[in-house]
């Protein structure tokens, strides 16, 4: 175990306890141990924390797969379309009034589905490395378009102010009122997701040698992409499907772990999915913490707003390296 996964174990650890009892209503462990407050800590606390773990982690681990693969330290899971798919399957959900706890979450991993199928035919069939990489990224930002356009047209033809409003609240992202059923719902696709990723990495070292040397090392690149897509739309997926769409962790993420890491790809994914677990679940535990007039900030909006500055901080550092 390197020494940046022991230290992000150890802050897990310490921020899992913290989240559980932190919240408009911070739970005493020593106190009142039954009635309302055990409640607030099995049904509420505690699966939004594993929600956070689980979102957070496969997050983290698609972006620095992704970052990995195209080569790009820009790279961010929303870029394959991915995300927006899934959020375009949950807002045709949400327009078409599906009744049902599983109804959004199954369009969703559907709209999921749909975007890596869409990436996979139009991107498959490219013999060489370097061409299927561009291909890809085209392909992946013309889903995320599509998706993004298609989006816009359902809110605009919203049938109801009461939808409407349903839309925009999931847009935003949060893991507010989840439950176990959503935890279920998103940890077996993750998981698979995370396996996949995990399945990419040697190839995906061998890729930052270069494509001839990684074709010299037996890299198939057909195989790394498919390897790509379902780990990349696995998590991503699984993540919108529960959360709505929570940006910039997967950006983010890889390049606060990399300084601390040998910047290999199969190093950067283990420690970029706990450290994706780890900002999740303490930007969550910060947002019940702010004091606001009503509810709570959208954990999607806060995320959004810390992820914003640091995408212009790293386009200046890299405008820096150019000059």
């Amino acid at each position: 175990m390197s020494r940046v996964t022991a230290l992000l174990l150890a802050a897990l650890v310490l921020a899992l306890p913290l989240s559980l009892l932190a919240g408009r209503v911070w739970i005493d462990p020593f106190h009142d141990a039954a009635g309302n407050a055990l409640v607030i800590l099995v049904q509420l606390r505690a699966p939004r924390a594993a929600l956070a773990l689980v979102v957070g982690g496969g997050l983290g681990a698609a972006g620095a797969a992704m970052q990995g693969y195209l080569r790009n330290p820009l790279a961010d899971p929303g870029l394959f379309g991915i995300a927006p798919s899934a959020a375009l399957g949950a807002v045709l959900s949400l327009w078409l009034g599906a009744a049902g706890a599983l109804a959004l979450p199954l369009f969703a991993l559907a709209g999921a589905a749909a975007a890596m199928a869409l990436l996979a035919l139009i991107a498959g069939r490219a013999g060489d490395s370097h061409g299927g990489v561009a291909l890809f990224t085209l392909a992946g930002m013309m889903i995320a378009s599509l998706a993004g356009a298609l989006m816009s047209l359902a809110i605009s033809l919203s049938p109801s102010p009461f939808a409407l409003s349903e839309i925009v609240l999931w847009l935003m992202g949060a893991l507010a009122d989840r439950s176990w059923q959503d935890v279920l719902i998103a940890a077996p696709p993750t998981v698979l997701g995370l396996a996949a990723l995990l399945a990419a990495a040697r190839s995906l070292d061998a890729l930052t040698l270069g494509d001839l040397a990684a074709r010299s090392l037996g890299v198939d690149p057909r195989r790394l992409q498919f390897l790509v897509i379902a780990g990349v739309g696995l998590t991503v997926g699984a993540g919108v499907a529960v959360a709505g769409i929570i940006g910039f962790v997967g950006l983010m993420v890889p390049h606060l772990v990399r300084p601390f890491t040998d910047r290999r790809p199969s190093s950067l994914l283990v420690s970029s999915a706990l450290g994706g677990a780890l900002l999740l679940l303490v930007a969550d535990c910060l947002c019940r913490l702010l004091p606001l007039a009503e509810g709570e900030l959208r954990l999607g909006v806060a995320l959004s707003l810390l992820g914003a500055p640091f995408f212009l901080a790293l386009l200046l550092r890299l405008r820096r390296g150019l000059a």
